[in-house]
């Protein structure tokens, strides 16, 4: 128990490290960035340190899986250099027993990592993006303007806008394309500016066509400014569905995809992410069975360098064929679980099976 205790503290402590090296390269190059993009207003130093710190937290979420492997290889390359490996196996512990303690720690942090992380970093991205935009009240989507449906007891309902306010609760120059129960177009509306309330949208000057009358434009009806058009829609999904999925912190993802369905989106991209998200433990866990594989030896058998060289390699080659396999999943050419669980599974596999050839071959 105690020498498993100093295995793991010794883990911790060299990832922290990494950790650390990596936060503070970032945040210079971040904070770098950000006067950059504020060079031509009145931000001060301080509000460009503000936004790093604010950003940098979803970058260094993403490379977590990188930070685990160069943790494990520094904590394994410093074991064999004190011969402390030669010592673990001298007093009858064998180098699967030895890997018991860092892959625990891994799984462990990996859960703390989407349980408590994962909704901090959903928190500072939100408020950097809302940050950035300060001052900015109109929000352009993309060439055609801002795209939204609604749905639920009111039918399914496309909203094409030309520009939107910074959470897209105040539409300017909007169209509301209106679906009956067969999916043939019912009802064209057209107005210049709509306002989301609860429960509805408040419209202005507003002109509505009956698109399965035999004449449409003969008739057609235009409605007093402040005409509600009912909606399920709210504030928070609006600005949500501007957003990724890492923008939603890991406990709302289950709602929040039930309601994407239910308003007619589409949620596969959520449902892979969250599932990615629950294999994280696992991930990190065969970043640390890669690291063993390659530096867990001692260092008088000499190739230190080509060995670290071969686990960095392999570990950016999971990371990558990880983000591979979710660009297959978001397009629907191979499945959810698939997509999410094959990638760490299968180099758990592979990692445990290069230390057993080292260990027992």
């Amino acid at each position: 128990m105690r020498l498993s205790r100093y295995i793991a503290r010794r883990f911790i402590t060299t990832t922290g490290m990494v950790f650390a090296i990596f936060f503070g390269i970032l945040l210079l190059i971040d904070m770098i960035e950000q006067m950059r993009k504020l060079s031509g207003s009145d931000a001060s130093f301080g509000d460009a340190l503000h936004l790093s710190l604010l950003n940098v937290p979803d970058t260094m979420y993403r490379i977590l899986p990188l930070i685990t492997i160069m943790g494990s290889v520094a904590l394994f390359l410093a074991l064999a250099r004190s011969s402390e490996l030669v010592v673990v196996r001298a007093a009858g512990r064998s180098g699967l027993r030895f890997l018991v303690t860092p892959v625990l720690v891994a799984l462990v942090f990996g859960i703390f990592a989407v349980a408590v992380l994962n909704p901090l970093v959903a928190a500072t991205q939100k408020a950097y993006d809302e940050a950035r935009a300060a001052g900015n009240s109109v929000l352009s989507v993309s060439d055609s303007g801002l795209w939204l449906r609604q749905g639920g007891e009111y039918g399914q309902t496309v909203i094409q806008a030309a520009r939107a306010n910074q959470d897209g609760t105040e539409l300017s120059t909007v169209t509301f394309l209106t679906f009956g129960p067969d999916g043939a177009p019912a009802t064209r509306i057209e107005a210049p500016t709509a306002r989301l309330t609860p429960g509805a949208w408040l419209l202005d000057g507003a002109k509505m066509w009956d698109l399965t009358a035999p004449n449409p434009e003969l008739a057609a009806q235009s409605w007093p400014d402040g005409t509600p058009l009912p909606s399920d829609l709210t504030p928070e999904r609006i600005r949500d569905s501007f957003g990724t999925p890492n923008a939603v912190p890991i406990w709302q993802l289950p709602s929040y995809i039930d309601g994407l369905e239910t308003a007619g989106f589409s949620a596969r991209s959520y449902q892979l992410w969250f599932q990615m998200e629950l294999a994280q433990p696992l991930l990190l866990a065969a970043m640390v069975l890669i690291a063993a594989g390659f530096t867990m030896r001692h260092a008088r058998f000499g190739k230190t360098g080509t060995m670290v060289l071969y686990a960095m390699l392999a570990g950016f080659a999971l990371f990558f064929l990880r983000n591979f396999a979710q660009a297959l999943g978001e397009t629907g050419q191979i499945p959810i679980a698939a997509a999410a669980w094959s990638p760490p599974l299968a180099a758990a596999l592979l990692a445990l099976g290069l230390v057993l050839h080292l260990e027992e071959g």
